[in-house]
């Protein structure tokens, strides 16, 4: 009887904070809007079938995924499309390098601060902003190399 009792208080306090839990969700969140870049298409660097946009009038640049490009090289295009959603990406390795850590003791410490503090960039490591491309739209102009 005792555990009856209980167990009718439990749900009956329980109820109304489970209500009122389900009532409070947020609302799905809208796709984001379209953006639109204008520039040139070019091959990238790093790997074959990769594709950059340079835009003038910011002078960035952007790694372009989501279709193919190829025949959009060297021409002035109107790009619609957006920045993918920022998914958990693991990037790094070992600090400080394997041959830093090899040689212990034995190296220069000025260079051992130089391997720890991760150097300059150097080629193939510079990391553009990804642009998704949803559709592309050849337009006037010329592109200057």
């Amino acid at each position: 009887m005792r555990v009856s009792v209980l167990g009718a208080v439990v749900l009956t306090c329980a109820a109304p904070i489970v209500l009122a839990a389900a009532q409070q969700r947020e609302p799905a969140k809208a796709p984001p809007k379209p953006i639109t870049l204008t520039g040139c298409v070019q091959r990238g660097e790093s790997a074959a079938g990769e594709y950059t946009l340079a835009e003038k009038k910011d002078s960035q640049i952007y790694r372009l995924t989501g279709t193919d490009l190829r025949d959009y090289v060297g021409r002035r295009v109107q790009i619609v499309g957006g920045v993918p959603s920022n998914r958990l990406r693991i990037v790094g390795g070992l600090t400080p390098s394997p041959n830093a850590a090899a040689q212990a003791g034995a190296m220069d410490p000025a260079r051992a601060a130089v391997a720890a503090s991760g150097g300059s960039a150097g080629p193939g490591k510079v990391e553009l902003p990804e642009f998704r491309v949803k559709s592309v739209r050849p337009i006037t102009g010329s592109c200057s190399n």
